[in-house]
């Protein structure tokens, strides 16, 4: 495989708050040929994700850092272009951690999954019909366990999770309530039937969300923290879960220290006094999911009756920048980096 070059981007330094140019360069470099149960890939579609921001910091996490000068990590959406192992075919497509390349050369047993035709833009198998997807799913079965007739609000609602959060909520039966940053993307949630859709840049936020919800929040989606996370906590009711998969609001400050008054006592005795369950996940926790998870959604996503929306940008060079926007809020929907 000598005669193929890979472009990579990695890890040049660690940043300083939010995260720049400097932080990543760009190689090109030979791609080696494939050992003994390994397959050679080459990468179609880069997933784009906010929990990559903490895998640039080496401090404990549940996940090791990406090392200094090491390719920057993240599922794609790939081919398998040569094969050292018995059970994966040249032309095959697979959902792998495939990093931020162009290819990559992997252990066949690493592989997360085969991609099947199943009607559905492959690009889907990293948003609503695979991690971010699933991520919603998991939450709200395991942790929030939801019921109709309830009131859920999610953060981030026009993002790959919170989007498909309300929607499964909505289809259990509950009142859903989405949060959003910027009109363009409030009005969008309310194409996906959510009951109330907010923009928590407005100035009143905190008041048209306790309007929306006169009965009091029963789960909390929590995926960004900060502003949205404190307007949410006096309009919780006993009992309420908050299952909790981000804090993008704070994932530059990391290590930093957060100006304002120590309020953890106060939520700690909330916590107590209302029996509060908050909880946080990976994804992978919950893993004996993902087939029921693969098969409700599948079928979902070919009614209609779940919607989604991508994100992508155009060529490699193009994902730093798009991971800083996605930082800051500014992509529509998943984001999503085409390869080839």
């Amino acid at each position: 495989m000598n005669d193929l070059t890979n472009t990579r981007v990695v890890l040049a330094s660690r940043p300083q708050g939010e995260p720049v140019a400097a932080n990543f360069r760009v190689e090109q470099v030979p791609v080696p040929t494939p050992g003994p149960g390994q397959v050679v890939l080459r990468n179609r579609y880069l997933s784009l994700d906010p929990y990559m921001r903490g895998r640039m910091e080496e401090v404990p996490s549940y996940a090791p850092p990406v090392a200094l000068g090491a390719v920057m990590e993240g599922r794609t959406v790939s081919e398998v272009i040569a094969s050292a192992h018995p059970g994966l075919a040249v032309g095959e497509q697979v959902l792998a951690t495939g990093n931020w390349q162009t290819h990559a050369v992997v252990d066949g047993e690493a592989i997360t999954r085969r991609l099947h035709d199943t009607g559905l833009p492959i690009s889907t198998a990293l948003g609503v019909h695979g991690m971010p997807g699933f991520t919603a799913y998991a939450g709200l079965q395991e942790i929030g366990r939801l019921q109709a007739g309830e009131t859920l609000v999610v953060a981030a609602a026009s993002g790959p999770v919170g989007a498909t959060v309300g929607q499964i909520a909505r289809l259990q039966g509950a009142r859903t309530v989405g949060i959003a940053g910027g009109e363009a993307k409030r009005r969008y949630l309310e194409t996906l039937g959510f009951d109330v859709a907010l923009d928590h840049r407005a100035e009143d936020f905190a008041t048209q969300l306790r309007a929306a919800v006169p009965d009091g929040i029963d789960v909390y989606f929590e995926n960004v923290g900060g502003h949205v996370f404190e307007a949410v906590l006096p309009l919780l009711n006993d009992f309420a879960r908050i299952p909790v998969c981000g804090t993008i609001a704070t994932y530059n400050a990391r290590g930093a220290v957060l100006p304002g008054p120590d309020r953890l006592p106060g939520f700690m005795s909330q916590v107590l006094r209302q029996r509060l369950t908050v909880r946080g996940f990976i994804q992978s926790d919950f893993n004996t999911l993902f087939p029921s998870f693969l098969e409700e959604m599948e079928q979902w996503l070919k009614d209609g009756r779940v919607q989604y929306r991508e994100d992508i940008v155009e060529g490699l060079a193009n994902a730093p920048e798009a991971f800083f926007g996605l930082l800051k809020g500014r992509n529509f929907g998943k984001l999503v980096v085409k390869l080839e």
